[in-house]
């Protein structure tokens, strides 16, 4: 599977999480389409673009359980989530509820959001490592009050890897009075979906991501009872555009502004070539690439000396890996624990070490994805033994304080 995707050779690319990559084959489908777009720009735009739009979003709706008039192609999950929070009006003493496993990304939106009305956001802490989805429920509904008017939940967690039992929070949440905004980044193509009978309020998702679409390619799906209130960021012709049949939530979404809109017309693309790729299709693909990523949690583990931070049952194909706590703690967004560059420069690994919640404590984090195999995995571990073991003498050595 290796050859499928044009990945720098000599490199074992175990960080499929933070931005995907996209198979050869997917990048020439949006090539295509992007020569078609060049040679003749205002017909693909001007005539052709809104039946393209429906088009893909009929496949997407297919493979995530929605209606394609709820869905909204946005450039990425984040942008989904802003997109609802911009829109909606808060006041001062309601509470927005998040978890302390939140993307950085999405509780800086939710800080700006709360800021600009006077609103407060409530974390609730979430034990990790921890032992049973229980223990999720019951640390979020434990900050649920008569103010709370909104809870942004991850429905898996970036930093720590966490498929949260995001069905049972939606439906205990809708039962105290509470919508839902889910921030599902890494979800579509790792975990099997069905948005309409999840019953949140708002789901954003990457296609760049799992589905391993274009970068670039991602949905907010919206509640049909709630689209009236949902504007895009950028505010434009569909605002005041009328034409029967369309909403105007899929009026003002589907045309923000001139964009190369062929990553998002890429996506069933994507996800037919992807299926095709095992005999099990889709189904398969998500079993093997989540075995995959436990068999690999285990090694990993026995390597570091350190036990599994959650159960089984709440991994997909990203898992989290707690490590000894680090030397530094100048680690940060786009500062990288010194660990993760040395597996870089030294072992030819891409991986992500990072501090969380707080330096010197670290993790890191695994992908597994079709281009995958056991012995990345197994080169990962023997780097890890030694780089550690090089940290502890460096640190009993005379003279290291």
């Amino acid at each position: 599977m290796r050859e499928l995707w044009p990945l720098e050779r000599g490199v074992i690319f175990l960080n499929h999480g933070s931005f995907g990559a996209c198979p050869a084959e997917v990048l020439r489908q949006q090539a295509a389409l992007r020569d078609e777009m060049e040679a003749a720009p205002v017909r693909f735009l001007s005539r052709e673009l809104d039946d393209r739009l429906a088009s893909a979003r009929q496949a997407l709706a297919a493979f995530v359980g929605a209606d394609p008039d709820d869905l909204a192609f946005v450039a990425n999950a984040t942008g989904g989530v802003n997109a609802v929070l911009r829109s909606l009006r808060f006041s001062p003493g309601d509470e927005l509820l998040t978890t302390d496993h939140a993307y950085n990304a999405c509780r800086n939106a939710l800080d700006f959001a709360a800021g600009r009305a006077g609103a407060r956001v409530v974390v609730a802490t979430i034990p990790f490592p921890l032992a049973s989805p229980d223990e999720v429920v019951e640390a979020v509904l434990a900050h649920v009050t008569p103010r709370t008017r909104l809870a942004l939940l991850d429905h898996i967690t970036s930093p720590t890897g966490l498929v949260l039992p995001i069905e049972r929070l939606v439906a205990a949440l809708a039962g105290r009075g509470v919508e839902v905004l889910v921030d599902g980044a890494h979800a579509p193509g790792m975990v099997p979906l069905d948005l309409g009978a999840l019953g949140a309020a708002y789901y954003s998702g990457n296609c760049h991501k799992w589905l391993c679409a274009p970068k670039g390619s991602a949905f907010l799906w919206v509640r049909r009872d709630r689209q009236p209130d949902i504007r895009p960021l950028t505010i434009s012709h569909g605002a005041s555009a009328a034409r029967p049949g369309r909403s105007r939530f899929r009026l003002e979404f589907d045309w923000t502004g001139t964009d190369d809109p062929t990553a998002w017309l890429a996506v069933p693309g994507a996800i037919e070539y992807l299926g095709s790729l095992l005999p099990g299709g889709w189904p398969e693909l998500m079993a093997r690439n989540r075995a995959l990523a436990l068999e690999a949690r285990r090694l990993l583990c026995a390597a570091t000396g350190t036990a599994p931070p959650c159960p089984e049952e709440m991994v997909g194909a990203l898992a989290s890996i707690i490590l000894p706590d680090g030397p530094t703690t100048e680690i940060g967004w786009r500062r990288p624990d010194p660990l993760q560059r040395r597996l870089y420069d030294g072992w030819g690994i891409e991986v992500p070490v990072m501090s969380w919640p707080a330096a010197p404590r670290r993790l890191v984090r695994i992908s597994a994805q079709l281009y995958n195999a056991p012995a990345d995995f197994e080169r990962l571990a023997e780097a890890l033994r030694r780089e550690l073991a090089a940290e502890r003498d460096a640190r009993d050595s005379p003279g290291s304080g």
